[in-house]
């Protein structure tokens, strides 16, 4: 069998060998393969990307081994098809080298740090969204032992390079946080308060906001033997994606970048009303249709969106709560989006997972629900289908004693279940610990919010007694009514 390496996948090639290191990546999971990566390798001007691995050994491994190599499989109900991106220098592990990335971020030659290590790795309150300054991996870099965590690395690594060599770098966030770059650089400054290297990073560090959007799966042993049979050769770490790609942000790069519009990126001065559009519309219907799928015992979120009742409270959360509360970029074409999110929601042959999607909502939820439905509130309407998607998303991760949410609900991975479980034991009620899990998760304004909050308590009771059917036909008869309530606090 031959090996994966430039010769035996020419002919599938975006790029041809990067000429140095200028970008260091932090998060080498899936998306960032299948979406900067493959932006930089069609960009063409030979831009290198360093892959930093947070903690499995997995993918850095199978790329050192294949020399940086992996293919993109890109699944659509119409077929397949697929390509190598060959931008990538090399791959380290954070948990074992915490050293190396400081030293990568460091380097001189490195012009771009960018992270895709979802909202959690930012170890930031979500009520407040400022730095947990008690966070234990924060206490620990605050120390002076070499950092471990995302925001302590780069903020360590900046101090160097003003004390070093001086020379500017942009740092560009690529997950899911509303004002991303701002948000980063809120949380650096935070951590580096009183260092010397705060001036220096005010004058010489860009921190541009981005918009990105792709569904990236879980790579499975399916699309491994799919991607054999394209390439002809065995493929160790190959990317599932979906054919959609979008890409925006903000031109304030102090040190260049690749030419990423030959690729589609949009450069825009209004990146964040694309970020409300896709964390509101995208992200938080997706999240609705992940609760409600997995506890209706669906496996993916095609399976999920061709059921009948998820689909018509997909559509009520986006039109009637997400929608009205963003501001739409310039001449956007608002339909045609709403019909491609359905479309992309369809594509079973991507088999994307309720767990996975579900997985850290007490982290994703409160970039999506907060401010709309305080909005929706203040205006005296009741966001049914917001409250729906706290509780369904509470049954998931911390059901009630005697209820059962289903295989797909216990597999979801969530930072706060032990927290909201040590909630639910010392509740005295199933609106108490509502109440709690929304001031602790979301915001102590929405918690204080009491029809928010007993809206929130009646669907968890419905979803617990009745199934989750019921909550969605209630949410659906309540919506049709549509129901006042008292403006909030």
């Amino acid at each position: 069998m031959s090996a994966l390496n430039r010769t035996s996948v020419s002919q599938h090639l975006l790029a041809g060998p990067p000429a140095g290191t200028g970008i260091v990546h932090l998060g080498l999971g899936n998306f960032h393969r299948a979406h900067e990566a493959v932006y930089t390798a069609k960009a063409g001007d030979g831009w290198g990307i360093l892959g930093v691995a947070s903690r499995s050994a997995e993918v850095a491994d199978a790329m050192n081994a294949q020399d940086g190599l992996y293919s993109v499989l890109e699944l659509s109900p119409e077929g397949s098809s697929i390509s190598v991106p060959g931008v990538h220098t090399g791959a380290i592990v954070a948990a074992s080298n915490p050293a190396g990335v400081v030293d990568a971020i460091a380097a001189e030659d490195t012009r771009i740090v960018s992270m895709t290590v979802t909202e959690h790795g930012y170890c930031m309150d979500p009520s407040t969204h400022r730095l947990a300054l008690d966070h234990p991996g924060i206490v620990a870099d605050l120390s002076g032992i070499t950092p471990r965590t995302v925001i302590g690395q780069i903020a360590r690594a900046l101090e160097r390079r003003a004390e070093t060599h001086g020379a500017p770098i942009t740092v560009l966030n690529c997950d899911n946080m509303q004002s991303n770059g701002n948000q980063t650089r809120e949380l650096i400054l935070e951590f580096l308060r009183g260092s010397k290297a705060e001036s220096w990073i005010a004058e010489n560090v860009a921190f541009p906001n981005s918009m990105v959007d792709r569904i990236v799966p879980a790579t499975t042993d399916a699309d491994r033997a799919a991607a054999y049979e394209l390439l002809g050769v065995r493929d160790r770490s190959p990317v599932p994606a979906e054919p959609f790609t979008m890409w925006v942000m903000e031109d304030r790069f102090t040190a260049g970048r690749p030419a990423w519009e030959r690729a589609g990126a949009i450069f825009s001065d209004e990146v964040e009303a694309y970020e409300l559009l896709k964390l509101r519309l995208l992200n938080g219907t997706h999240s609705l249709i992940a609760y409600l799928g997995a506890l209706d015992g669906h496996a993916t979120i095609p399976e999920a969106r061709a059921t009948g009742f998820i689909e018509a409270a997909a559509r009520a959360v986006l039109e009637d709560e997400y929608l009205p509360t963003v501001t739409l970029p310039r001449d956007f074409d608002v339909k045609a989006y709403i019909a491609s999110l359905f479309e992309r929601w369809s594509n079973d042959a991507l088999g994307h997972r309720t767990q996975q999607v579900g997985s850290d909502g007490s982290v994703k939820l409160p970039q999506r629900v907060p401010e709309p439905a305080l909005e929706l509130l203040k205006q005296g309407v009741m966001p049914e289908h917001l409250a729906l998607t706290v509780a369904a998303w509470l049954c998931c991760v911390v059901p009630l004693s005697g209820f059962d949410p289903g295989p797909h609900a216990r597999a979801m991975v969530d930072p706060a279940r032990e927290r909201l479980g040590a909630l639910a034991a010392q509740s005295r009620s199933t609106e108490e610990l509502v109440r709690s899990a929304i001031g602790q998760v979301f915001s102590t304004e929405l918690a204080e919010s009491n029809d928010f909050a007993r809206r929130v308590t009646d669907y968890v009771a419905v979803i617990t007694r009745d199934g989750v059917r019921a909550a969605a036909r209630e949410a659906a008869r309540s919506r049709t009514s549509r129901p006042h309530a008292s403006p909030a606090a």
